[in-house]
């Protein structure tokens, strides 16, 4: 139950990092809606490539359509890909405990399947 509960708070902060990174380089609710979007859409599109390009490219579109140049765009776009990499980095330390407490288990009852 331990290990549901856990994942399924992975899963949706992977979908709530992007966000905030853009909100916390100044991006507007355009950039946030365009990153969630970005991220969706790129993923059915192009697989697992969209995951990093879907964020960026949301935020950037999702920025420039409030009037905002590209310079001042592209802050708010790689707080999306920021969110994105950190977003990687702790589902992959997740899973790395889940390993080891997989390994944990499985040599307490090592006997058992030897």
């Amino acid at each position: 139950m331990i290990t549901l509960t856990v994942a399924i708070s992975v899963g949706i902060l992977d979908y709530l990092i992007p966000v905030l990174g853009v909100k916390k380089l100044g991006g507007t609710r355009s950039g946030q809606i365009g990153t969630t979007l970005g991220l969706i859409i790129a993923l059915i599109i192009l697989g697992p490539i969209g995951i990093i390009i879907g964020p960026f490219g949301g935020a950037l579109l999702g920025e420039m359509s409030t009037k905002k140049s590209f310079q001042d765009s592209i802050k708010p776009a790689f707080g999306a890909f920021v969110g994105v990499v950190a977003g990687s980095v702790i589902k992959f330390l997740i899973s790395l405990s889940f390993l080891f407490f997989y390994f944990d288990i499985f040599w307490g009852y090592r006997e058992s399947f030897f």
